[in-house]
């Protein structure tokens, strides 16, 4: 399992487009942050970065996709698939370590983002002057989104042998759990409200952004990302 999980990412760093990925996500994640009006810290007069968290996940949304196409769709069109069906990794191991890989990958491109907080910290008035509680929890709900766009991806991966199809599918599914819940819950009443507002990611995201990590949120979150790989599982079991 380890050996995929390598070759997974050691095929993605072997591909111009990783890195033409990666540097898109920074440089815009960069221009929201520090140049784009309405947005910019520099305008705020606050040592925050609200702005970073309230876009990122809408990049994710491209992202993340983007990432995971590939990841069984592409072995599917190129006839690999049979032959990784056939090895001794049972299909729970072929999808976590395809899940992992994915979850590497994000990180690398999550990481380099901390320089944003330390570039904040320094601007503060005095120096270190920002909710640091709110920032690295802020910081952890946005992996634990991109933890579940990436299983969503993988879902729609398997659904396919057709990447675009798949990065497609992958777009809708993360736009639909992350804005559209909560649009859907404005249209509805009592408690079908509350029980779509509570199935959107960003009514738990946020919560954590406020500095305090509740277990219910954490417990959706991995909920989520068993269900979606549960579901990936289920589909190749079927589908083979």
């Amino acid at each position: 399992m380890v050996s995929l999980l390598f070759k997974e990412v050691h095929a993605f760093f072997s591909n111009l487009s990783a890195y033409l990925i990666t540097s898109i996500f920074l440089v815009a994640l960069g221009l929201i942050v520090w140049v784009f009006p309405g947005s910019s810290v520099l305008e705020y007069g606050y040592a925050d970065l609200d702005s970073l968290f309230t876009y990122t996940p809408f990049v994710f949304i491209f992202l993340i996709p983007a990432i995971t196409m590939g990841m069984v769709a592409e072995e599917k069109n190129t006839g690999t698939w049979e032959l990784l069906k056939t090895s001794p990794l049972r299909s729970h191991h072929i999808i976590l370590a395809k899940y992992l890989a994915a979850l590497l990958l994000v990180l690398f491109a999550l990481l380099p983002t901390l320089i944003y907080y330390f570039s904040v910290v320094q601007l503060g008035d005095p120096v270190g002057n920002i909710d640091s509680a709110g920032f690295f929890g802020s910081y952890i709900g946005l992996f634990l989104v991109a933890a579940l766009f990436a299983a969503m991806g993988l879902f729609s991966s398997s659904l396919t042998s057709n990447q675009i199809m798949a990065f497609v599918l992958a777009v809708f599914l993360c736009f639909l759990f992350y804005g559209g819940m909560g649009a859907l819950a404005a249209l509805a009443l009592g408690d079908l409200a509350l029980f779509l507002e509570s199935l959107g990611i960003s009514f738990h995201f946020e919560q954590m952004g406020r500095g305090v990590i509740v277990s219910e949120n954490l417990f959706y979150f991995l909920g989520m990302i068993l269900t979606w790989l549960m579901l990936t599982w289920m589909l190749i079991e079927r589908n083979g």
